[in-house]
């Protein structure tokens, strides 16, 4: 009989050897870091989330993340409590809540019955680096070590009867893996993992360590048997893509609906148009400079008329490349959630330094504070230890003055010293840098985002935008401009191209200019995007023509990104290409701002 053929969105990731002839003894499937609603807008697409989907498809035990603290931990109980399963963590510890009491009421460990009567202890356990990321947290929070309090526990799920050991975990790779060392052998069978937002799976000491991407874009399905030979278990983890041919399920299309139907509506107004890919996956902005980093660092600092800018790269939560095309209101909002506005202050030049120096203190792992800058220069040497690898550092055209005092554009998060910015702390929050403008002042990057594409459409057309509006974001255009390239629209009969529609920003979305474009849109501030149809429902067909111009623009991509084999992204569109009739199309660009003199 010819083997099972593996699906194209199944891969294995290990098996036993040799492979078990029985049935495994225990099945499970491990998700982790979930963030967006909906649906990605390219493979693979992922899928929901939020309380009613994690309760609707029968999760069992989660572990408690930074993000699941975003709101503060009041709100993380109200949501809890409306979860079916339990929240772990067991070594970050709230003694305002009693002398051993889990952060948030959490529980330290869950212990699970399986269909077949096995017992399954699990622990939640995360890192001390993530706690600095948290907004608010109560004060006088305890920190265990992970690995002392996996050797305190497991102990005690044992002799509960547990007959496997999980650990659920919000922790970095490599601090997954220093716990699967320090564990491994008999402590701890398989590690769960968490916060990093890509698939990756090892054995470590005997015990294997898997973390399943984000977003529902991946799961692992996990099937275990016990050893013949000893104790222990033999696993066979099978990674599975969750692709757009997969069928859904109507119940969890029912509930996702329920959840975004107010809002869908206006967040799938098209707001603005890109001529050039905006590359904001982790794997690059967490490790250099990248385009989408540079335009809205750039346009924070236009906006506050600031002498450079710093933002965490964590701040860019796409993960993904926006291909040339429309951008929504929805790709505003889901790549810059964040609700702490930007802030000014003013710090010298050595706070900057060492604000740097933090950034890049931790690279190559994907962490957040990796820092994305605007008017600054730096060079970095990797190959030495943490918080020396800044060689140089310029403002603009001149040397850093380390005694100079700058004014700074940055998020009120890395104001409170979050991600371990503590050189940016303010004095109010007992550090040295002074506020200009204020978290309670201060614009969201969203919003600045919003205002900025809107003004590309409606200088001069609008009536209600005010002319101290106009004068500000005709600055900022002409500033911004002189990095990041304008296309300016066509006329709907231009003779320069013979495209019938312009690139999509997803296969699945066409635009052409309205016939009209109303006094009473013009007055609705809610109507200012509706001089032109927008519609998802027909699918675009391209001639050779078309696709020949396309296959050129990702070749040249590919080269000049350094990628290989990645056929979702493409090169800036040229006039020749370009046909949008409602906006401008800004097309961001890199420059050079962050130069790594040696790696790691």
């Amino acid at each position: 009989m010819a083997p099972k053929e593996i699906p194209a969105d199944e891969r294995i990731v290990f098996e036993p050897t040799p492979a078990p002839s029985t049935p495994p003894d225990l099945r499970f499937l491990h998700y982790n870091d979930v963030y967006h609603v909906e649906a990605g807008s390219a493979e693979p697409v992922g899928g929901s989330h939020m309380v009613p989907i994690l309760n609707g498809i029968g999760t069992d035990v989660a572990c408690v993340g930074n993000h699941d603290l975003d709101f503060g931990v009041k709100q993380y109980r109200n949501l809890a409590e409306q979860c079916t399963f339990p929240w772990l963590l067991a070594n970050v510890i709230d003694t305002a809540l009693g002398d051993d009491v889990p952060l948030g009421n959490a529980q330290k460990t869950a212990m699970l019955t399986s269909s077949n009567g096995i017992k399954v202890g699990v622990i939640g356990l995360a890192e001390r680096e993530w706690l600095d990321t948290i907004n608010s947290l109560p004060p006088d929070i305890v920190y265990k070590s992970a690995s002392a309090t996996a050797r305190e526990l497991v102990p005690q799920l044992k002799s509960q009867g547990a007959e496997i050991i999980v650990a659920v975990s919000h922790q970095r790779e490599p601090n997954d893996n220093k716990l699967a060392e320090k564990t491994g052998g008999g402590l701890i069978d398989i590690v769960l993992g968490g916060h990093d937002h890509y698939y990756a799976h090892s054995v470590i000491n005997g015990t294997h360590v898997l973390r399943s991407g984000t977003d529902f874009k991946q799961l692992s399905h996990v099937e275990a048997w016990r050893k013949s030979n000893g104790p222990g278990w033999d696993f066979k983890i099978t990674r599975r893509d969750i692709v757009s041919s997969i069928p859904q399920d109507p119940k969890a299309v029912r509930t996702v609906e329920g959840l975004t139907q107010k809002l869908a509506e206006k967040l799938d107004k098209p707001i603005g148009y890109t001529a050039a890919p905006l590359d904001a996956r982790f794997t690059t902005v967490r490790t250099r400079e990248s385009n989408i980093g540079n335009f809205v660092c750039d346009l924070m600092r236009f906006y506050y008329e600031g002498d450079c800018c710093i933002m965490a790269s964590g701040t860019i939560r796409g993960d993904q490349i926006y291909p040339p095309g429309v951008l929504r209101v929805r790709d505003i909002v889901n790549c810059f959630p964040f609700e702490d506005p930007v802030v000014v202050m003013q710090v010298t030049g050595r706070q900057i330094w060492d604000a740097l120096e933090n950034g890049v203190s931790n690279y190559p792992a994907l962490e957040g504070r990796f820092p994305q800058v605007s008017n600054i220069t730096f060079e970095t040497d990797y190959s030495q230890p943490p918080h020396k690898r800044v060689v140089s550092v310029s403002i603009g055209e001149e040397p850093l003055d380390e005694s100079r005092e700058y004014k700074l554009v940055t998020r009120g998060y890395m104001g409170r010293g979050k991600d371990g910015y503590t050189s940016l702390l303010i004095e109010e929050e007992g550090g040295t840098a002074k506020e200009i403008v204020s978290e309670e002042n201060g614009v969201l990057i969203s919003t600045i985002l919003r205002q900025y594409f809107m003004s590309l459409k409606i200088i001069g057309k609008w009536k209600n935008w005010a002319p101290d509006m106009t004068s500000k974001f005709t600055n900022i255009q002409s500033s911004l401009q002189r990095t990041h390239t304008f296309h300016e629209p066509t006329s709907p009969t231009s003779p320069s191209s013979d495209l019938s529609k312009p690139l999509p920003r997803r296969s699945s979305v066409a635009i052409a200019p309205s016939e009209k474009h109303t006094e009473n849109a013009q007055d609705d501030p809610d109507t200012d995007d509706e001089d032109y149809q927008y519609n998802d429902s027909e699918l675009i067909k391209f001639n050779e023509y078309e696709l020949s111009l396309l296959r050129k623009a990702m070749r040249k991509w590919w080269r000049l990104a350094g990628l290989k084999n990645t056929p979702n992204c493409a090169d800036e569109v040229g006039k020749e290409e370009l046909r949008v009739d409602w906006t401008r199309a800004i097309a961001p660009r890199l420059e050079g701002r962050i130069k790594e003199v040696k790696k790691p």
